[in-house]
């Protein structure tokens, strides 16, 4: 049981001591000081990254703020133009050009397409087509008792386009479309042949579909995207159009279009001054509507994942931001555009500004930092490792013999006090072996004394080879050892000792190049629960007596009593 304890002590002590190995204790060290140091480089890139998206928010703001201005403007004089148009067919005008509009369209109705035009320099002509185009569809409809009042609308809402016509807005074109056969635009058609296929478009366009009182049960302002606006241009437009009600009926449609091309120079205008970055402007559907002149892209902007990241993105926050490799891509919806405003910058222009220009020096620091952190960190390794090899040597050369590589005379002794300390107080046997070379003058006075070494290093191999781990063995004198037998009987040592003198005198030693010699040893065994003595000296002292009994008695033999030995043979 005591030897399993003392095992365990020892694997204790020797796991202890691995653990606390200097050069272990300098890299852990360092490693916790690079920790630290990424740690606090990494959390002032977090800062930064945090003012970097601050700072793209706040210019894609700039930009969307400037675009929503102009796209309020439009916004509010289609509400303006609704409320007037309202506001005439509940009380019309009573005057004489008034009621020759109506009596001009009763003389027309019944044609192919017909116009009414009064004076081009302040109001705009109403185009028309026939009673059989309108009873060709069931979304059109001329009955109505306040047709009369709708005609005399439009032709004052002709005079307010006109008025507005030079508004500070963006350049936009606006409609009124009725669902009795009937249609009001800002820009002119070159021959009455064109009204019919023109009338025909508008009525087929999402943006007057989309304002039905299913499509649109709040009957608010909705925006659209076109490719193409009364056939006029083949360029993109977006539009914004508002359902004309009036007593529960839906007499038509008033819409505004924006070129998409004069958003995207409102862009370039809004950015000038800032940094690099693409602006692109986008519709709820997250469909590119358009981007800052200058910009061309051969492939698509977004592959289809990032695509579905950032329409999802876009579909739980009104603004936010992601980053995707190289691109760091930020979104805001705008208040009075049914779409986003996007502003997509690369690494390379991050790099090019202010914050381009922090992050490189923190990083060049931090590389500096750690370069310098490495080169200290092999220079005290190094130191740590021979200070602690010159201590192990100084350590070893202490307690060890350097030729035998055993316990010294003064390692041996200490060992001893307290082996025999343990053994005393948990009462276990312990004995004492004591070794002596025979006639090993004779080797160094016949041989030399290199070959006395080299006995003496065999000898010590062979006894360490022979005892146990428990057990300890020293060199005490010129030839002379003593092996300490911790838990064993008398009985027990006499046996190990016994090994002992029989390996010694089977062993040849090579002294010279062609010459070998066999030496012998005598050996005296002493144990405390024979003597009754746990004291080491007092142990060493029989166990060396009986070795020169063994000596007197003929040598290469083992003596653990008073009594003379028999040699061996």
């Amino acid at each position: 049981m005591r030897q399993e304890n003392v095992v365990k002590e020892k694997r204790r002590l020797g796991n202890l001591k691995k653990y606390f190995y200097p050069a272990r204790v300098v890299n852990l060290c360092f490693v916790i000081v690079v920790v630290c140091s990424t740690i606090l480089t990494w959390r002032e890139v977090i800062v930064l990254e945090g003012a970097y998206v601050a700072s793209q928010r706040s210019m894609l703001e700039n930009v969307s703020n400037a675009l929503d201005r102009h796209m309020q403007v439009g916004v509010d004089r289609l509400l303006f133009f609704r409320n007037g148009m309202q506001s005439a067919l509940q009380t019309p005008l009573t005057l004489d050009v008034m009621r020759n509009v109506q009596n001009g369209f009763e003389q027309q109705r019944r044609l192919p397409q017909w116009d009414i035009k009064l004076d081009n320099r302040r109001t705009l002509p109403l185009y028309g087509v026939s009673e059989f185009f309108v009873d060709q569809s069931e979304l059109l409809n001329r009955d109505h008792p306040l047709l009369h009042n709708e005609l005399t609308a439009a032709m004052e809402l002709g005079y307010l386009f006109r008025l507005s016509a030079n508004g500070g807005m963006l350049p936009r074109r606006a409609y009124y479309v009725s669902r009795a056969g009937f249609f009001v635009a800002t820009y002119p058609l070159e021959n009455n042949q064109q009204i019919i296929p023109t009338y025909y478009h508008l009525l087929m366009r999402p943006w007057f579909t989309g304002q039905s009182e299913h499509e649109n049960r709040s009957r608010t302002v909705r925006w659209f995207t076109d490719q193409a606006d009364g056939g006029k241009s083949d360029k993109g437009f977006v539009i914004a159009s508002v359902p004309l009600d009036y007593e529960d009926y839906w007499f038509g449609v008033l819409a505004m279009s924006f070129p998409v091309e004069a958003i995207a120079q409102q862009l370039k205008d809004a950015q000038e001054g800032q940094n690099k970055g693409e602006y692109q402007l986008y519709n709820s559907q997250f469909q590119l509507l358009t981007l800052a002149p200058g910009v061309s892209h051969t492939e698509p902007v977004f592959n289809a994942e990032q695509h579905a990241r950032l329409a999802q993105g876009m579909a739980q926050d009104t603004r936010g931001g992601l980053r995707f490799g190289t691109r760091y891509v930020s979104w805001q919806k705008l208040r009075h555009f049914d779409g986003f405003m996007l502003r997509i910058q690369t690494l390379r222009e991050g790099l090019q500004g202010d914050f381009g220009s922090i992050s490189v020096a923190l990083a060049l620091l931090w590389v500096l930092f750690t370069a310098m952190l490495l080169f200290a960190w092999a220079v005290i390794r190094r130191m740590v490792n021979n200070m602690y090899s010159m201590q192990n040597t100084l350590q070893w050369q202490a307690w060890y013999d350097p030729l035998t590589r055993l316990c010294n005379r003064g390692a041996l002794f200490e060992r001893a006090k307290i082996l025999t300390e343990e053994a005393r107080v948990s009462q276990q046997p312990f004995a004492v072996i004591q070794i002596d070379l025979d006639h090993f003058k004779n080797v160094n006075d016949r041989y030399g004394h290199q070959a006395g070494d080299l006995v003496l290093s065999h000898a010590a191999g062979l006894i360490s080879s022979t005892i146990s781990s428990e057990d300890v063995a020293g060199r005490v004198g010129g030839e002379e050892f003593c092996v300490l037998l911790p838990c064993s009987t008398l009985e027990q040592a006499v046996r190990v000792a016994e090994r002992i003198r029989a390996r010694i005198r089977g062993k040849e030693i090579l002294v010279h190049k062609h010459t070998t010699i066999r030496i012998s040893a005598s050996l005296g065994v002493s144990g405390a629960l024979e003597s009754g003595s746990y004291d080491f000296e007092t142990l060493q002292s029989i166990a060396d007596s009986r070795l020169y009994r063994a000596k007197n008695s003929g040598r290469n033999q083992v003596c653990s009593e008073d009594a003379a030995p028999k040699p061996k043979k």
